[in-house]
């Protein structure tokens, strides 16, 4: 039975892991990719946006889905419908085939985010929901900022493909351990899901407002840090990957710790401390850096990295709970739904608020002064919209 929990638990995390490793991997591909295909920013960025725009178009169906037919099924089609994108993103002949491809690996990652949430409420205990909840957030924090790193490792061996081809193997021992481990009826009972209505309150429609502006930030920092880490600071890219790495190494530690906490202290409490270290630490990345250089990106990442963990296990938590089995598909779609708006957010509105404060769309050309600006500017502002959700989780207490 304790195998059968680690397989189940190592399938869910590794999946979790591919969706959100998909979500940033490409970002510290951008310089790279923009002198491949010969096009500006705005065009390379859809390379980034196509993947969060189906992902988003996809979290709720993919959840409603689940909840109807069940979830081993659901998680099987998304697995392969990923592995399938990931192929194709690795042979594009053409930026406009990479957008494509990308856009159909989104659809896949997003079956992938939900279910992994949704199946990962199921099985755990109620005693143990944050630390569940916090395994997850690990995954999920270390995918997402794992992305730059890896793939300032990969880029100078193996070019832009590498950083597609690297998560192939991952998929599939993915795919293996679900067809082992997870039950053949984990979730779904055949009958036609609740209505999106019924399911949404004003707590849960709080959370989900929060996770659209937390995720904003998080997608901010990746997308910005490899421009000013390259451009500004001057580092070469295996080296912009170590300092990338940075925040995956915090996540592994502070993930679990987290989900206890949530579990000791309850969400509430947890979650208002989350937010307060992330509100400071985007602060900081938006002037300590400029002062100090390499040290005080490093810092601010630290002091930011744990406030995100916090607030994953505990607003995931907070959504999750009461809500019956035959919904949590569903919330765990809206969960996904409004994190991904948050990524498109930060990729797209924040990218355009960072290429304003440079100055300029060509951003490899622009001064090491106007990139330092344009980070000044993006954090600070991001830094204001975090302060915003710390004043929307005060409601959620009222």
């Amino acid at each position: 039975m304790k195998s059968k929990w680690t397989g189940i638990t190592f399938a869910l995390s590794l999946a979790m892991g591919l969706a959100s490793l998909g979500t940033s991997i490409a970002n510290i591909a951008l310089p790279e990719l923009t002198q491949a295909f010969a096009s500006p920013l705005p065009e390379v960025q859809a390379v980034i946006v196509a993947y969060l725009v189906t992902l988003t178009m996809t979290v709720v169906i993919a959840g409603r889905l689940a909840d109807r037919y069940g979830m081993k099924v659901m998680f099987v089609i998304g697995l392969v419908l990923f592995m399938v994108a990931t192929l194709l993103c690795g042979i594009a002949p053409s930026l406009f085939m990479l957008i494509l491809a990308r856009g159909l690996q989104g659809a896949g990652a997003a079956f992938l985010m939900t279910l992994s949430m949704a199946l990962m409420r199921q099985i755990a205990d109620e005693s143990s929901v944050g630390r569940a909840m916090g395994a997850l957030g690990t995954v999920s924090a270390i995918g997402t900022a794992l992305g730059p790193s890896l793939g300032g490792l990969l880029i100078p061996l193996l070019g832009w493909r590498g950083i597609f081809w690297i998560q192939m193997p991952i998929a599939i021992l993915a795919l293996i351990l679900v067809v082992l481990f997870l039950p053949r009826d984990a979730g779904g009972n055949h009958a036609k899901p609740p209505s999106l209505w019924t399911v949404v309150n004003r707590s849960l429609l709080l959370n989900l407002t929060v996770n659209v502006i937390v995720a904003g930030t998080m997608m901010t920092t990746l997308l910005v840090g490899p421009y000013y880490l390259t451009l500004a600071l001057e580092l070469p890219m295996s080296l912009v990957g170590l300092v990338m790495a940075i925040g995956p190494v915090i996540s592994i530690f502070s993930g679990v710790p987290a989900g206890r906490l949530v579990d000791a202290w309850g969400s509430s409490r947890t979650l208002t401390i989350g937010l307060a270290l992330l509100a400071t630490g985007t602060f900081m990345l938006a002037f300590v850096p400029n002062m100090i250089g390499v040290a005080g990106y490093v810092f601010s990442i630290i002091v930011l990295t744990p406030g995100y963990q916090l607030f994953q296990a505990a607003n995931n938590t907070a959504a999750l709970a009461d809500v019956a089995k035959d919904r949590r598909g569903t919330v765990s779609g809206l969960l996904g739904l409004s994190r991904n708006a948050g990524l498109i957010a930060g990729a797209s509105l924040m990218g355009m608020l960072f290429a304003f404060g440079v100055g300029t769309t060509d951003i490899a050309h622009a001064s090491v002064s106007a990139i330092a600006s344009g980070m000044s500017l993006t954090f600070a502002i991001a830094g204001i919209a975090t302060l915003s959700a710390l004043a929307t989780a005060s409601r959620m207490r009222g």
